[in-house]
């Protein structure tokens, strides 16, 4: 493992990794969002340090949890709306644009890949997106506008208008099961990279922080680019540590 700290040695390196492959994969984690504006989840002072997760249970159980779990849903709606895609984001955007990334897969539900102009469908979404909802039932959709007016009308969560079922922002809570889908969509795209970036990760929810190292262990060459040290750095072929925008920003493609 190298650690570089450098800033104008990490760009070159980054640049020199990108250039070179032939199918990369990126993966990101709340840290490239923070120069965004959204608080990160874990860090001191990030989103669990201020509030506790509800489970996916209590969602289910309690009508009180739901009601608490779309307050949440709506404060973050405002702070997301208000979020602009930064220098990484729109690097990788480009990337993908030129075909060397093949695909972003993100623990984030902000939805800035696909704002920055990564097209949906190369953007995997592990945790879900906390930009629309959807019956937990018939899966059919709702959006947060309908799913606020409801609440205010009939003083409860929102049930489904086909079959009356919970509905539910999508988004992965605590407790609840992967989405097979994007699971095997992961999975397929790190077998075939060779070289796997592992953006503002913690590296620390499994099962999502498994990637970087079944890529690894797939032949690609593992790149962490994080503020901080992570548990997988000693795994690594490269760690590049500071500001990520910063490292980013000489492959912004205007």
């Amino acid at each position: 493992m190298a650690v570089v700290e450098e800033l104008s040695e990490a760009r070159a390196l980054l640049g020199e990794l990108v250039s070179s492959a032939s199918r990369a994969i990126v993966f990101t984690g709340a840290g490239i969002s923070t120069e965004s504006g959204i608080p990160d989840f874990r860090s001191p002072g990030g989103i669990w340090s201020r509030m506790e997760p509800i489970y996916f249970d209590d969602f289910l159980a309690s009508e009180e949890a739901r009601l608490e779990d779309w307050r949440r849903r709506f404060e973050m709606r405002k702070l997301f709306a208000e979020a602009v895609p930064n220098a990484a984001h729109r690097a990788i955007a480009g990337l993908v644009d030129s075909g060397i990334v093949s695909d972003v897969i993100t623990q984030n539900i902000d939805g800035l890949h696909q704002r920055s102009g990564v097209p949906q469908e190369r953007v995997i979404e592990l945790h879900g997106n906390a930009t629309s909802a959807a019956c937990l039932d018939c899966g059919h959709g709702m959006g947060f506008d309908d799913a606020e007016a409801l609440i205010e009308r009939e003083a409860r969560a929102p049930r489904c208008g086909i079959c009356g079922g919970l509905v539910k922002a999508r988004v992965i809570n605590f407790g609840q099961a992967m989405p097979i889908d994007e699971m095997e969509r992961a999975e397929r795209a790190v077998r075939d990279c060779d070289l796997f970036l592992a953006i503002g990760s913690s590296l620390v929810v499994y099962p999502a922080a498994g990637f970087p190292l079944a890529a690894k262990a797939h032949g690609a060459t593992l790149v962490i680019v994080n503020r901080d040290p992570t548990d997988q750095d000693d795994a690594a072929d490269h760690v590049l540590r500071g500001s990520i925008g910063a490292m980013f920003e000489p492959l912004t493609v205007s």
